[in-house]
């Protein structure tokens, strides 16, 4: 993973559930993810699948993927291009979940930032810089067994790569 991302903001509110992010009329669709990456937060903004872009961020407010401990709810937003999502705080499995998947998420206060904005993300920094509005934001800093995962595309991966760790400080050593 590339240690700066720079993509567009799409802003939604608080409590943005996994029913939010992946409506259940579609549980249908899980065996077939593509199909089901078309309808990615629909139901908080109908449109949003269509304006996503390849390297845009989702940002939300407060309690962010709560629900159920769905892990297709950050696959699809992975499978639609986003390249991280940025919130006030997460649902707990939520995030476990997204960087299980490979898709960062940081904790910063979301504000200042805006539907269309210019980001530019600082992995190894913890910085959000809103290009358009001129700010510097800080967010969590991932540490590195997070940001290994993250490189490999998510823990499946990462395991495939590396093999399993018993100890918690292998992954740190792995990436020094």
């Amino acid at each position: 993973m590339r240690m700066m991302l720079q993509g567009r903001a799409h802003k939604f509110g608080n409590n943005i559930s996994t029913d939010l992010i992946i409506a259940g009329r579609y549980a249908h669709l899980r065996s077939n993810l593509p199909e089901l990456a078309k309808h990615v937060m629909e139901d908080a903004d109908p449109d949003f699948a269509k304006n996503v872009e390849e390297g845009d961020f989702i940002v939300g407010g407060s309690n962010f993927g709560l629900g159920s401990s769905r892990e297709h709810a950050p696959l699809v937003i992975k499978m639609a291009g986003v390249k991280a999502i940025l919130a006030k705080s997460f649902a707990r499995i939520f995030y476990r979940n997204a960087i299980n998947q490979g898709i960062p998420v940081l904790v910063c206060d979301t504000d200042g930032i805006d539907t269309g904005d210019l980001l530019c993300i600082g992995m190894g920094t913890g910085t959000v810089e809103n290009l358009t509005k001129k700010i510097r934001l800080r967010c969590t800093r991932l540490p590195q067994g997070m940001l290994g995962i993250l490189d490999e595309g998510g823990l499946v991966p990462y395991i495939n790569k590396y093999g399993d760790f018993t100890d918690p400080n292998d992954i740190l050593r792995l990436h020094k």
